[in-house]
C-alpha cells in the first residue's frame, strides 16, 4: 500500500503524462508581427491528435505535421508531440508536465526548442516554444483565438 501511495504521489506532482488534451482541439487563428499563423488540432481519438500548422509571411508559407500520441506501443506509454515540421524528419517530445489546459512536452536533448508548452485562457490558445541557442534562453510565443475553419487574418 505504500508503494502504491508513493507511485501516486509521484505521478500527482509530474502531472498526468497521458492528459485529456481535447481543449486544444479545433481551429486557431493568430494574426500578429505580419504573420497569419493557422493551428488545427482534431479531436482525441484513443490517444492520438492529428494537428496542422501553416503559417503566412510576406508572401511565403511554411508548415508544419504534428501529432500528440502514445511515445511508443506500450499500453501505458506517455503521450508525446511528433513534430514535423516542414517534411523534416519526425522530433519526439514527450510530455514532461500538465494540469488542467496546460501540458508542456521536453527533449533536452533537441537543438531547438527543447520545450514546447500548450495553454489554454477561454477562447484564446497560447503556445510557446523554448530553449537555448548558443548558450542563450530563446522563446517564440504564439497567442491563438479559435475562429471558423479556414479563416484568414483581415488584409
Amino acid at each position: 500500500m505504500l508503494t502504491t501511495a508513493l507511485m501516486m504521489t509521484a505521478a500527482l506532482q509530474a502531472g498526468d503524462l497521458r492528459p485529456d488534451l481535447d481543449w486544444m482541439s479545433g481551429y486557431w487563428l493568430s494574426c500578429e508581427n505580419g504573420r497569419e499563423v493557422s493551428e488545427t488540432w482534431s479531436d482525441p481519438r484513443h490517444g492520438l491528435m492529428t494537428g496542422m500548422n501553416v503559417t503566412v509571411r510576406n508572401s511565403r508559407a511554411g508548415f508544419e505535421l504534428s501529432r500528440i500520441a502514445p511515445a511508443d506501443r506500450s499500453a501505458d506509454a506517455p503521450y508525446a508531440y511528433f513534430g514535423q515540421p516542414e517534411g523534416q524528419p519526425v522530433t519526439v517530445f514527450p510530455v514532461v508536465e500538465s494540469a488542467p489546459n496546460l501540458v508542456v512536452f521536453g527533449l533536452d536533448t533537441h537543438d531547438f526548442p527543447q520545450r514546447i508548452v500548450y495553454e489554454r485562457d477561454g477562447d484564446a490558445l497560447h503556445a510557446r516554444i523554448e530553449g537555448e541557442i548558443d548558450g542563450q534562453t530563446r522563446s517564440v510565443e504564439w497567442h491563438f483565438r479559435k475562429a471558423e475553419l479556414n479563416s484568414r487574418c483581415p488584409a
